[in-house]
């Protein structure tokens, strides 16, 4: 449950898009560092008291290094600008009954400007949807996607599998610029967009942002227990399914690496293997980079042997994707090491970048 602890802010540290990072000193002379969301509990300064939730923090679980602050007791945010019960403001509300539940104007809502295009959007015309199983592929794959088709407007959906807030990531607050817009479904907020639905979050891609291509992750902070179905990444077959019923083209992006030191995840990741091969009930494209060392590519052949009857498996050249992930605008990291030290895992999700951007129509 909810380990609590109260301080004072020390100082500021880094900020990025929707998120602030501060030293915080403790009653008892310690000190933590705490991440606030500016958005949910307004801005801290030094001096002031701030209510933390340090649970993650003290167990040492995926939070990035933080305690997070739950409010700033004696100095909050005032009320929005709408008028209390003002449905204009929205009414899409996520994190659900949480203590800090934000009410958002969803992308579909009557109160949106988007609403009149959504109201009969059912069809993704072919979009190209790059699926993956962790946020740190995100920028890989944009890699990729740029690399033969620099023109080309990317969407991002987070998914609610990881991190909720998407100000969260500094991944997202590197790319601005670089994507059309993120679109935050599911319990997930922050975005662009928000939305309720990864199925509606899909069609604000296509029709709102006007994206050629979406790829769809969980936000950072992914969920697993070492058990084949306690993974948060189960969530990739369904994102198969919700694209190909909207008549989109999914894209699998598989989890490889010969680096990670856990054997579930040598070769082709079991969350990839069960994500596409037991829950994905739509045919996807499943992409294979060329260029990895023999003894890996063996292994992954082996793998996706038994997928190759329900998936299309595509082998792409890699050619030019290493200077493309060198040239990404942010850093690339995946369970702390970079391009050098897992050069498989990158170069898998660029490839499924280029395979995407090749599904595009001539321009």
């Amino acid at each position: 449950m909810v380990r609590w602890r109260t301080g004072t802010v020390r100082a500021l540290r880094r900020e990025w898009t929707g998120a602030l990072e501060l030293a915080v000193d403790l009653p008892d002379g310690t000190d933590m560092r705490a991440l606030a969301y500016p958005e949910l509990v307004g801005r801290p300064e030094p001096g002031d008291r701030v209510l933390l939730n340090a649970g993650a923090l003290l167990m040492g679980l995926g939070t990035g290094g933080y305690a997070l602050v739950v409010a700033v007791p004696d100095r909050l945010p005032p009320d929005p600008p709408q008028a209390a019960g003002d449905r204009a403001a929205g009414h899409l509300v996520k994190a659900r009954y949480t203590p800090l539940q934000p009410i958002l104007l969803g992308v579909d809502e009557e109160a949106s400007p988007h609403h009149d295009l959504l109201a009969a959007a059912d069809d993704l015309a072919g979009l190209p949807v790059v699926t993956a199983d962790l946020h740190s592929a995100l920028p890989a794959i944009l890699a990729g996607i740029h690399a033969d088709a620099p023109g080309a407007r990317v969407a991002y959906l987070l998914t609610d599998g990881g991190a909720l807030p998407a100000w969260f990531s500094r991944t997202l607050a590197g790319l601005h610029g670089h994507l059309a817009g993120t679109v935050t479904v599911g319990q997930a907020f922050g975005g662009d967009l928000e939305a309720a639905t990864l199925h509606t979050g899909l069609l604000a891609a296509r029709h709102v942002l006007r994206a050629d291509v979406a790829i769809v992750a969980q936000g950072p902070g992914n969920l697993g227990t070492g058990t084949r179905w306690g993974f948060s990444g189960v969530a990739v077959g369904e994102a198969v399914n919700a694209v190909a019923t909207l008549g989109g083209r999914p894209v699998g992006s598989l989890r490889i690496s010969d680096a990670d030191p856990r054997p579930r995840h040598v070769g082709v990741s079991h969350h990839s293997l069960t994500a596409y091969g037991r829950v994905a009930l739509a045919r996807a494209e499943l992409v294979v980079p060329d260029g990895l060392d023999p003894g890996l590519a063996g292994a992954v052949d082996a793998a996706l042997a038994p997928l190759a009857a329900r998936h299309t498996i595509v082998r792409v050249p890699t050619d030019g994707l290493d200077a493309a992930l060198r040239a990404s605008p942010v850093g690339l990291s995946t369970m702390g090491r970079g391009l050098d030290a897992d050069r498989s895992y990158f170069l898998a999700a660029a490839a499924s970048g280029r395979h995407a951007a090749h599904l595009l129509p001539p321009s």
